[in-house]
């Protein structure tokens, strides 16, 4: 296994990989990786190949199964606090949930128009939704091509108790990756043209203000802001040009880890939260690091 190819900005970077950990190839030879996520107590990671139109299932002691065939492209997966699959779908524009095998579409449209293409998902711990709704899964690259029908690129909040979806912002130009601080008094989005994250203070009611600049990101190498996460330390860690970047909680870029190809997004798993999923465009990565994930519930 290939060393972890680290480039140090600050000493910090070296407290959070180890300098003698290693990048596993866990599979490979799929057509577009992204979502994974990694179930608490079932202890095995799933995962989205989107233009695969397929989920695929890993664990340790199992290896690699398929979860779910035709999975109308589905993009980011989470957990909600009942163990439940939540995943963005690029080919039918929904947010839904699995509970066994029954499917529950969450939400689907706004306004009467058609959702663009739900892209990356999070959970708060009130049962509330939040979900980025850029275009991308509306062109070839990586879904189906077909005309919009909403004026905006979304983030949305779906409010488990009421059933409702709302708008929370549409200022951003394409939003994608997105994690909840540690005590979810912030939510971090990504922009990936722009390359840039933004931070926004969530409000009692569950709604997004004070939007300000957290970071960007830079380099060369494959890759605009994508998936992101944070660890226990409040460290964040966004898959970008060139691998994954990784910035202070003050914003302050630390450094990258370098990977064989773009990885499009990450999540702790492992029964300590100390493995770092990746998904590469064909690979599934796995690198150990000396700091644990934040749980999701």
């Amino acid at each position: 296994m290939p060393a972890l190819e680290l480039e140090a900005q600050d000493q910090r970077l070296l407290a959070i990989f180890s300098a003698d950990a290693a990048l596993e190839s866990l599979s490979d030879g799929h057509r577009f990786l992204e979502g994974p996520a990694w179930h608490p107590y079932e202890q095995h990671l799933r995962f989205s190949d989107i233009l695969g139109n397929c989920t695929w299932q890993w664990s340790a002691a199992a290896g690699l199964s398929l979860y779910r065939a035709n999975s109308h492209m589905a993009n980011g997966n989470t957990y909600d606090r009942e163990g439940r699959l939540l995943s963005c779908h690029h080919a039918s524009s929904r947010v839904t949930r699995m509970d066994g095998g029954a499917m529950t579409v969450l939400a689907a449209e706004y306004g009467g128009r058609e959702l663009n293409s739900p892209n990356d998902i999070v959970v708060k711990s009130d049962g509330s939704v939040y979900f980025t709704d850029p275009p991308y899964g509306r062109e070839a690259k990586v879904g189906i091509p077909r005309a919009v029908q909403l004026e905006h690129n979304g983030v949305y909040r779906w409010d488990a108790a009421a059933g409702a979806l709302r708008l929370l912002t549409s200022a951003l130009n394409r939003p994608n990756g997105l994690c909840f601080s540690a005590d979810e008094t912030r939510l971090y989005v990504n922009d990936s043209p722009e390359y840039t994250i933004y931070v926004f203070d969530v409000a009692a009611d569950g709604g997004l203000e004070n939007q300000r600049l957290f970071a960007e990101t830079g380099g060369d190498g494959p890759g605009v802001p994508d998936g992101m996460k944070l660890d226990c330390q409040g460290n964040l860690y966004c898959c970008a040009q060139g691998g994954v970047q990784v910035f202070s909680p003050a914003g302050e870029y630390l450094g990258r880890l370098r990977t064989p190809m773009q990885v499009t997004n990450l999540c702790f798993g492992g029964t300590d939260l100390r493995s770092l999923f990746l998904t590469g465009i064909s690979t599934l990565y796995r690198a150990r690091t000396l700091i644990a994930g934040l749980p999701l519930f």
